[in-house]
């Protein structure tokens, strides 16, 4: 996609702080190596068949947005080593705890993003994703920062562009609020199905659900977390 046709965005990310404490030695170096073997390089043109960009022969890839320490994407990654994984993560401290991770057990079907997703998702040629994840999104909660969610009708557009016919979106969060914005939004969008019958479809974690650290301290503070899926019309 040329910047002449790429959708407008807000001036500011939709993620918060890059840093948070001081990475140490250890992880600075793994940082530098892994990012040089998996981080996809947007300069490049973007290839019209995804699959190509892996290091092993897969047969579908997936997408997960700002995947914090990377529980949920190395357990996928891991288990599904016929399937491409991208993971987007801008905060440098959850980056660096995923590439002592695959430093330590390389994974030849995932390769990372550590800016804004919405460059990736302009990046990629239109119907090339076979899955979205977004788990656990920064929810700002103040009225003036909803600008700021990465739900939007824009950033569902960019979804509708690069997810193939049938292909899903997934929504984790355990603000009440969000889970809500979400389902309007998707509503009001019109690329999107939603795939719940009733209550406990969407209180019920995705099949081979690994759990997070951040889904593990919303449960202990009495949040209930809710599981979202989209289909792509």
């Amino acid at each position: 996609m040329s910047s002449a046709d790429r959708p407008s965005r807000t001036t500011e990310a939709f993620f918060g702080r890059r840093r948070g404490k001081p990475v140490r030695p250890q992880q600075a170096a793994a940082l530098e190596s892994g990012l040089g073997a998996y981080r996809l390089d947007l300069s490049a043109e973007a290839p019209s068949d995804l699959r190509t960009l892996f290091e092993t022969e897969v047969s579908a890839v997936r997408l997960e947005i700002g995947f914090g320490g990377g529980e949920h994407l190395l357990h996928r990654a891991t288990e599904a080593p016929m399937v491409g994984f991208i993971g987007v993560e801008p905060f440098v401290n959850g980056m660096a705890k995923m590439m002592m991770a695959v430093r330590q057990t390389p994974l030849p079907n995932l390769r990372v993003y550590d800016d804004d997703a919405t460059q990736l998702l302009d990046w990629l040629p239109p119907a090339s994703l076979d899955g979205i994840d977004l788990l656990y999104p920064d929810p700002w909660p103040k009225k003036k920062h909803w600008k700021r969610r990465f739900v939007s009708s824009v950033n569902l557009d960019r979804f509708a562009r690069v997810l193939k016919p049938g292909s899903k979106f997934r929504f984790a969060s355990d603000i009440d609020t969000y889970v809500n914005w979400t389902l309007l939004h998707c509503r009001a969008h019109g690329a999107f199905a939603w795939q719940a019958t009733e209550a406990a479809d969407w209180h019920r974690p995705y099949e081979g659900w690994p759990g997070t650290r951040y889904e593990a301290k919303a449960i202990r503070e009495g949040r209930r977390p809710a599981y979202l899926t989209f289909v792509r019309t």
